[in-house]
């Protein structure tokens, strides 16, 4: 006899909560239901609410960032930072790797939809196409976002739903380019902006986000809370956490080997484990390598000098513009339009120095707080334009 598949306590809870805020909001929870492009400028406000409570819940920092985005691409800004959300607590609020992988499937597909301007009826994807649009309309249709970079992205995302532990600092690394540095290079798009200047700066930006970002995550996958509570937002400015791996120790296994820290013992003794704050102040330190690197690329263009590096993914289509206008920018100008968005930064920075004056204990509380000063020391480096 063939009966329904069953579904557990916490999923239907959910479901049904997801369902209730939709309604509430003007949505509906229908999977692929498409709506117009021209999308009447309430149902555009009630997509901004939504994705803009989803950022300050789970990513204060970007949130408290989003002033600094010229007005005219905010509203990418936050459908950016809310769909990055979404996809990367998939593994947190799904039982299997399997559920998973067809929830990302779902998000391949609605983000292919939203960028042909014909979006799914949910509260991202319309906010997605509506900044699209504004992408296009801006840059007289010489400039849209590259859908590549969306998979890219989601497909990181899909490899990691089990938490499989990085081989290498490099792999790290790569897992940091293709997650945060991609979301910066979508961003840079929605200025509009096409420039191998920018991108090169903000990769390494990205890349230092991404590993502070596993750093945070650590102790949440090491001693994982129930399912589905987990929130980025004290974590800021987003932990990479999952549900699918219980009890494991994310730090590269060839800094694991070289500073002797077994996973049995971090899961044993958490923060006073043999080798751990080494082997932190190791993953830590290549962050900071690449912060460092920023902003004496910020501090060589504005002073009218090269780079002083190649920019290693410059080969890669995506990173390949043509003129978009007939005035050229120089690349002091470039950088100096590009600064909102390099200001991720700035909190990452503050982290790490707060992960510093800890001595390293990654598992610290402090840590996943956000930092009230945030604020007034954004607005500092932004009038000076020194991160």
């Amino acid at each position: 006899m063939n009966s329904w598949p069953t579904r557990s306590l916490n999923e239907i809870r959910n479901a049904a909560k997801f369902a209730s805020e939709c309604r509430r909001r003007g949505f509906s929870s229908g999977r692929m239901t498409a709506a117009p492009l021209a999308a009447p400028t309430l149902e555009a406000d009630s997509a901004r609410g939504y994705c803009l409570d989803l950022v300050r819940k789970y990513d204060t920092p970007s949130s408290l960032l989003l002033p600094y985005i010229p007005r005219h691409a905010r509203d990418a800004y936050i459908a950016l930072r809310a769909f990055n959300i979404n996809v990367a607590r998939t593994a947190d609020t799904t039982s299997t790797p399997t559920i998973g992988s067809m929830r990302l499937q779902f998000e391949r597909e609605a983000v292919t939809k939203a960028l042909s301007g014909t979006p799914p009826k949910q509260p991202i994807a319309l906010l997605l196409a509506k900044a699209a649009e504004d992408i296009s309309l801006q840059s007289d249709g010489k400039t849209k976002w590259s859908r590549s970079w969306f998979l890219r992205l989601i497909d990181t995302r899909e490899k990691n739903l089990s938490n499989p532990p990085y081989p290498s600092l490099t792999h790290l690394e790569t897992y940091a380019e293709n997650t945060y540095s991609t979301l910066l290079y979508l961003t840079l798009q929605a200025l509009p902006m096409g420039s191998l200047t920018a991108d090169h700066i903000a990769s390494h930006i990205g890349k230092a986000t991404g590993i502070a970002a596993v750093l945070r995550g650590l102790p949440l996958i090491a001693f994982p809370g129930p399912p589905n509570k987990h929130s980025n937002q004290p974590s800021q400015p987003g932990s990479d956490i999952g549900a699918t791996r219980q009890g494991a120790v994310l730090l590269p296994l060839d800094i694991m080997a070289e500073h002797s820290v077994r996973e049995e013992d971090v899961l044993r003794n958490g923060a006073s484990a043999q080798g751990l704050r080494d082997a932190v102040f190791a993953v830590a330190t290549r962050a900071n390598d690449h912060l460092i690197t920023a902003r004496q690329m910020l501090s060589s263009i504005s002073a009218g000098e090269e780079a002083g590096h190649d920019f290693e993914h410059q080969d890669e289509e995506e990173h390949v513009y043509l003129p978009t206008s007939a005035m050229k920018e120089t690349p002091k100008q470039e950088v100096d339009r590009a600064f909102g968005v390099f200001m991720p930064a700035l909190a990452t920075q503050m982290w790490l120095d707060k992960l510093e004056k800890g001595d390293f204990d990654v598992f610290n509380e402090g840590l996943r707080k956000t930092d009230w000063k945030l604020p007034w020391k954004a607005a500092w480096a932004y009038q000076r334009r020194n991160l």
